[in-house]
């Protein structure tokens, strides 16, 4: 599973300012998390735009039953492992749960992600958490937001629900996402939300969305590596997600078949997606 080096230096490092352009070339973004050096090599070997240390980690690493758990340690000791196996690709960091309660405790935290190999943090929602984006944006650190389903929500959602089915909710997002782009996010991940709602934000924003369970019309994809490669973590398997390793026969060429299916718009089909 080890990467091939000269192939990882082929492609030139990818930056923040970059994203924008992407959109405007109408070129996909493919993204995954990792969560170790090796894996992040060969992730970085082959293809991968952006890499997400994601508080996921809580859920396929830690074995919690949600990314609550997940310390601020937790992510800034994977971002390390995660950069030192890293060429080419961007990398962001998840600002784990109440570690941006503040915009000084999340200026706290993202100061150390950046020192740790980060290039960009994560921060679910919006409401109050436009002031902290604006703090980190005027102090030069580039920001992703995340709206939808936010997993640090999941007590107060009830669980893992889509978001934006209805009327109401479907325009509330639409105000989030114009607002976090306002605010100075240069990237939204949108997860679990309507088809429709997603292809709808992403035209309203000058910033790339990335969807996970948010259709195909987004600017770009990302899925938790262990559901790419069908790794079991005991929680039910979501339906926007894909076993490309049992097409694959290796953990490259997984990796490999993934980005291209996101760069052709094979990934994600109607299957893997929600309506309204």
């Amino acid at each position: 599973m080890y990467a091939n080096n000269d192939k990882a230096s082929a492609r030139p490092k990818l930056t923040v300012p970059q994203l924008r352009q992407y959109k405007r070339d109408r070129r996909k973004l493919v993204a995954l998390t990792a969560y170790d050096a090796s894996f992040a090599a060969v992730l970085d070997a082959s293809g991968v735009d952006l890499i997400l240390v994601g508080d996921s980690l809580g859920m396929v690493v830690q074995g919690h039953d949600s990314t609550l758990p997940v310390t601020l340690d937790d992510a800034i000791y994977h971002t390390r492992c995660v950069a030192r196996g890293l060429r080419s690709a961007l990398l962001i960091t998840d600002l784990p749960f109440q570690s941006d309660a503040t915009a000084e405790r999340a200026l706290d935290a993202a100061t150390r992600a950046l020192q740790a190999g980060a290039a960009m943090v994560k921060l679910e929602g919006a409401g109050h958490k436009l002031d902290t984006i604006r703090f980190l944006v005027e102090r030069e650190i580039p920001v992703c937001a995340h709206l939808g389903l936010t997993p640090q929500s999941v007590l107060r959602l009830g669980g893992y629900k889509v978001q934006g089915r209805e009327a109401a909710a479907a325009q509330r997002l639409r105000d989030d996402a114009r607002a976090v782009m306002e605010a100075g996010a240069e990237l939204l991940v949108l997860e679990c939300v309507p088809s429709t709602l997603a292809a709808q934000v992403s035209a309203d924003l000058a910033i790339a969305t990335i969807g996970i369970g948010a259709g195909p019309d987004c600017d770009g994809q990302i899925l938790v590596l262990h559901d790419l490669l069908g790794v079991g973590t005991g929680h039910r398997r979501p339906r926007f997600v894909k076993d490309f390793l049992c097409e694959g026969g290796s953990v490259a060429a997984a990796i490999e078949a993934y980005a291209a299916a996101v760069r052709e718009g094979r990934f994600p089909g109607p299957e893997h997606g929600y309506a309204g």
